[in-house]
């Protein structure tokens, strides 16, 4: 009998244990219609004594499709696995996106990925899930090729807003660049949050009497360039601070940049090479040009006033 062969993970270079419940999917933001797709595998999972995991690519595959350079992450992967596993994954199983997988066909992504490697004992999908070389994969073929092993499929309607319209990553990448930010987070469950490491400044903010932090944008969807009001915390620290934050390139600087540039209420001291995430909470206006930094100062000041307000009252 024939040794399956070793699962790796992707972002770890470890052997993936197997033989479980799988969510499959991309998951990009972890959405609400991605968690119902995980919270499905993690019911089955516990119905037939199993692990529930969620497999997912990295690089994602629209990195090697896309024919545009146009950042659109909303979730990178480390921060993606900790938000599947919140879902209700034991494990989440990141798969190297290599050509050679993308030149796989659809059938053989169940046999060789599915089957010979992960020992699948269920699926769950979402809808509208395509899989294998030019997306041929649909639910019928995991039928055809799983039924008569006994393998199960469970398929996850869509998940729905308010107004009935599907939930889906490209409406959530839309609506942040449209500047619709209370509806992408309502898409995501969640407040957008962007992860990154503070950066050394220009210490501009210091002439304009609010110390702020640095981050780049990295592969993050830009949000429409503007101010924001956040809530803040350093990784793996609960604690949370209130602030005010500037997306774009700072117009009335002239640098160019694009940086999130962040300054924190009642929170003191440096910052500098600490991982912080920043959560989008309200859109407060366009970014835009002033003609002087006095302007531009008053401006800051009124933003930090409207931040507080809708923060913290």
């Amino acid at each position: 009998m024939r040794a399956h062969p070793i699962l790796i993970d992707a972002l770890t270079s470890r052997p993936v244990s197997t033989g479980g419940v799988l969510a499959l999917g991309n998951f990009d933001g972890v959405h609400l219609g991605h968690r119902a797709v995980v919270g499905a595998a993690a019911a089955k999972a516990r119905e037939l004594g199993l692990p529930a995991y969620a497999m997912t690519f990295s690089p994602h595959p629209y990195t090697f499709f896309r024919k545009d350079k146009l950042p659109f992450r909303l979730t990178p992967p480390a921060t993606k696995v900790r938000l599947l596993k919140e879902a209700g994954a034991d494990e989440v199983v990141s798969l190297a996106f290599t050509p050679q997988l993308a030149g796989l066909s659809a059938d053989d992504f169940i046999k060789r990925i599915l089957l010979d490697s992960f020992n699948v004992k269920h699926v769950t999908i979402g809808f509208d899930y395509a899989f294998g070389a030019h997306r041929k994969g649909n639910s019928a073929l995991l039928h055809k090729n799983l039924d008569h092993l006994g393998i199960g499929i469970t398929e996850v309607p869509p998940c729905r807003d308010a107004h009935g319209e599907i939930i889906s990553s490209t409406r959530i990448r839309e609506s942040l660049r449209d500047g619709h930010l209370a509806l992408a987070n309502e898409l995501l469950g969640r407040p957008f949050m962007i992860e990154g490491e503070v950066l050394p400044g220009d210490k501009r903010g210091r002439t304009l009497d609010m110390p702020t932090a640095n981050m780049m944008l990295d592969e993050y969807v830009r949000p429409l360039f503007g101010a924001y009001a956040i809530m803040a915390r350093r990784v793996d620290d609960p604690v949370s601070w209130p602030g005010v934050a500037n997306i774009g390139i700072r117009p009335t600087v002239g640098d160019n940049k694009e940086l999130l540039e962040f300054h924190l209420f009642g929170c003191k001291g440096s910052l500098y090479g600490e991982r912080w995430e920043i959560e989008l909470h309200h859109f407060l206006r366009p970014e835009q040009t002033f003609p002087s930094f006095d302007a531009l100062k008053i401006q800051i000041q009124h933003d930090a006033q409207r931040a507080r307000n809708v923060l913290i009252g």
